[in-house]
């Protein structure tokens, strides 16, 4: 996918000198290339519902190929914060929800969530994640 998740009429301008971290980090981010992102940009961005829309197929695509990926605080942080989205988020995206939902359903199937590097506070956070989207 090319472009950035800048969309629309609206350009961000630079933050601010005294800008949080995370401030400076999104909007860094609205400019760099989607193909470029890593699990960390996609977990930040959607964190904060940015460019949902662009950014949520990407972030299953990364999810299909490795459901607990570690973008930079544990294994399974982008998993837990794509679960964590509300219902609208995936609007028009009835496909990639069913390819998550197929992907999370394997992940509750197999050993995963008794990996030895997903320790057991972190498997515990998914749990309900996972049983509210599964529904």
């Amino acid at each position: 996918m090319t472009g950035t998740v800048r969309r629309g009429p609206h350009v961000w301008p630079d933050p601010d000198p005294d800008a949080t971290y995370l401030v400076t980090r999104c909007t860094e981010l609205r400019r760099k290339p989607l193909a470029d992102f890593t699990a960390e940009d996609l977990r930040i961005m959607l964190g904060q519902a940015i460019g949902v829309p662009s950014l949520l197929p990407l972030a299953v695509g990364v999810l299909r190929d490795d459901p607990l990926v570690e973008a930079d605080y544990h294994p399974g942080d982008l998993l837990l914060q794509v679960l964590r989205l509300p219902d609208s988020a995936w609007s028009g995206l009835a496909a990639e929800r069913e390819q998550l939902r197929a992907v999370v359903a394997d992940l509750v199937a197999g050993p995963a969530l008794s990996d030895p590097d997903l320790s057991a506070r972190e498997a515990e956070r998914l749990r309900p994640a996972i049983e509210q989207f599964l529904g």
